[in-house]
């Protein structure tokens, strides 16, 4: 993993633990089948694919909050 593109992306996501499960799941992705959505010159690893992507903008993700995930139940 390239240590430039790891201080990167944890500019744009500040919480490690999120960026290391946005990455995972990223790279699980990846290994199944989905196409990469940055196009690179380069030989890189799937996981540094996936910082790319964090650092282009093309991966972006969303925190569900507790309140979000019980407001539409019945009580």
């Amino acid at each position: 993993m390239r240590d430039d593109y790891l201080k990167a992306a944890t500019a744009i996501v500040k919480d490690p633990n999120i960026l290391v499960n946005i990455i995972s799941k990223r790279v699980k992705q990846l290994k199944f089948g989905s196409l990469p959505m940055i196009e690179s010159l380069e030989k890189l690893s799937l996981e540094d694919i996936a910082l790319k992507e964090v650092m282009d903008g093309k991966l972006t993700y969303e925190v569900e909050t507790i309140a979000a995930k019980t407001s539409g139940k019945a009580a």
